[in-house]
């Protein structure tokens, strides 16, 4: 396996903010079982760890590409910058990372019209503004609308909803207070008809993140026509991640449904369905 980690600042022309995140790191699978690495071409998915705006969660990145990349999927785990910085920083950051793995396709043996980008809690939210903000004024600098666009959407148990029952400090550290950015960031009211095809999945019995933020995207998602796939589980706390003792202390190994932990090959199999899959051959335009 590939592992390659640069700073999405030095892979771009974007101007770094005084003690931005920002860092990117490639986890590429490679060798005899990848069949005939000159002909394949594999999807690639941009990942998202939550942390509420706070911080970027290890438990939410590198185990979450090794299971993309166990499928052979190229996945690249964005650390994003957090508050004190507010938007757009992080999805300007997000955006940047998009169009490095797209034109970097052919280092990474990737098909570029096959990207998907995956986020978890407020990295949800991160992921669900990229999938709608992606041609925005605030991302015109940072690369073409088409380079930045994911061609698939993951949003796990995602800060989506910014009134209500929802988590209060993502919005906080997201918008520093601005009370009229919170309501134009709320996702719901973000989703648009010309959406890319959308995964989400929640536990019913998340209390920091309630499943509502899930279910309102997805009834929105519905009124636009977008084509989506939504998992609300019965058990499982927020952050669960893959919900097992991978990312879990041995202690504290959540009580979760039993399907819950099989996420990741439903999510995989929804993207497939959408088109993006291994191939051989030329790329899929």
């Amino acid at each position: 396996m590939i592992v390659k980690s640069a700073n999405i600042y030095e892979l771009s022309d974007l101007k770094r903010p005084e003690n931005a995140a920002g860092r990117l790191t490639a986890y590429v699978p490679e060798g005899p079982a990848m069949a005939d690495s000159e002909k394949r071409r594999r999807p690639g998915v941009l990942i998202l760890p939550g942390g509420a705006y706070a911080w970027c969660s290890p438990r939410e990145a590198e185990p979450i590409a090794l299971k993309f990349c166990a499928m052979g999927w190229a996945a690249f785990v964005l650390e994003y910058s957090c508050a004190p910085h507010v938007f757009p920083t992080a999805l300007r950051e997000a955006g940047a990372a998009m169009a490095y793995i797209r034109e970097s396709a052919g280092e990474f043996g990737l098909d570029p019209h096959m990207v998907a980008a995956i986020g978890f809690s407020a990295g949800g939210h991160l992921c669900g503004t990229l999938g709608t903000l992606y041609d925005a004024p605030e991302l015109a600098d940072v690369a073409p609308p088409e380079r930045i666009r994911p061609d698939a959407l993951g949003l796990c148990y995602p800060v989506a909803v910014s009134r209500g029952r929802t988590h209060d400090g993502s919005f906080k550290n997201l918008t520093g207070g601005d009370e009229a950015l919170r309501d134009r960031l709320s996702l719901e009211k973000l989703v648009r008809p010309d959406m890319m095809p959308v995964f989400l999945w929640h536990t019913r019995d998340d209390n920091a993140v309630p499943s509502r933020n899930s279910i309102l995207v997805g009834a929105a998602l519905e009124e636009a026509g977008v084509p989506f796939a939504m998992h609300i589980y019965a058990h499982g706390r927020h952050g669960i991640s893959t919900a097992d003792i991978i990312t879990n202390p041995e202690a504290d190994v959540p009580a979760v449904s039993g399907d819950v932990t099989g996420w990741p090959e439903l999510m995989i199999a929804f993207f497939a369905e959408h088109g993006l899959q291994i191939h051989d051959g030329e790329v899929r335009g």
